[in-house]
C-alpha cells in the first residue's frame, strides 16, 4: 500500500511526523515501512506493508488523521505484481467507519 498526498515539493513537519509514526508501528512489528518517504510526480509517497490490507488501510487512516497532515491524502492498495509503481485501487482518507 502506498500512502501519498497531494503535493509536497518542500520537506515539511508533517512529513517527519508521518515517517515518526509509521517509525514506531515498525518497530512494535505492526507493518514494514519500506524506505524513507519520497515525492514522487506530485505526491508524497510512503510504502507500508507487512499486514492484511484492512490493517494497512487502518493504519494509513490514521496517518491520515495524524494533526497537521494536509487534507486530501489517499492511499493506493497495490501488490508487487503492479506494472507500474502506484497502480491499484485508490482510497480516499481517513476512512468512515
Amino acid at each position: 500500500m502506498k500512502l501519498a498526498r497531494a503535493s509536497a515539493a518542500v520537506i515539511v513537519p508533517w512529513i517527519e511526523e508521518i515517517e515518526g509514526f509509521l517509525e514506531d508501528l515498525e518497530e512494535q512489528s505492526a507493518v514494514e515501512v519500506f524506505d524513507d518517504g519520497e515525492e514522487y510526480g506530485d505526491v508524497y509517497v510512503f510504502v507500508v506493508t507487512g499486514a492484511d490490507e484492512d490493517a494497512l488501510l487502518d493504519v494509513a487512516s490514521r496517518v491520515a488523521a495524524l494533526p497537521h497532515v494536509p487534507s486530501g491524502t489517499f492511499a493506493v492498495v497495490s501488490d508487487d505484481q503492479a506494472e507500474e509503481f502506484g497502480l491499484g485501487r485508490r482510497v480516499g482518507l481517513p476512512r468512515r467507519a
